[in-house]
């Protein structure tokens, strides 16, 4: 089943580091932050990494809890969030289910060869488990602090007008 912004996640469970367990229902009541990225220890994708970790107390401030997901397999992970330091779990998704799910799965040329990637996008899923915006296809520069902005908009109180 597909994801669609202003609905709810489909029912889904993975496996993250830390022996953590997540679902469409596992952080309800918090913001949920789930990014696609291609491979652990690629440049973009360590990059991408980095600055969700230098904002990580900005988005627990925030009411949010983040997760990296990828591909590669639980010892990929371990190492690249040792490495790093990362202070959030990554998610195991060497079926790729999710990746199916959330329509990350792209075919991409690859020094003149079709392969099948992950586009890197990322998912903002509110307390009440309904994906509120979605993050494409996006370039690494800036974008964390997009996703940031958007996270504080949720927590931000509704003005009423006078």
């Amino acid at each position: 089943m597909a994801i669609v912004v202003n609905k709810p996640l489909p029912e889904f469970e993975a496996n993250a580091t830390g022996g953590i367990k997540v679902s469409n229902v596992s952080h309800q009541g918090q913001i949920l932050i789930l990014y696609f990225y291609p491979k652990d220890n690629t440049p973009g994708c360590t990059t991408e990494a980095m600055q969700f970790r230098d904002k990580f107390k900005d988005f627990e401030k925030a009411g949010a809890v983040v997760f990296g997901v990828s591909r590669d397999n639980m010892k990929s992970h371990d190492d690249f969030k040792e490495k790093l330091e990362l202070p959030f779990e990554l998610i195991a998704d060497t079926e790729e289910k999710m990746c199916h799910m959330f329509g990350v799965v792209k075919n991409k040329i690859m020094y003149g060869k079709k392969v099948k990637g992950i586009e890197r996008s990322t998912f903002l899923v509110n307390p009440e488990g309904i994906l509120v915006q979605e993050w494409r296809g996006l370039k690494v520069p800036g974008h964390v602090d997009e996703v940031l902005k958007a996270v504080k908009a949720i927590k931000a109180p509704v003005k009423k007008a006078a």
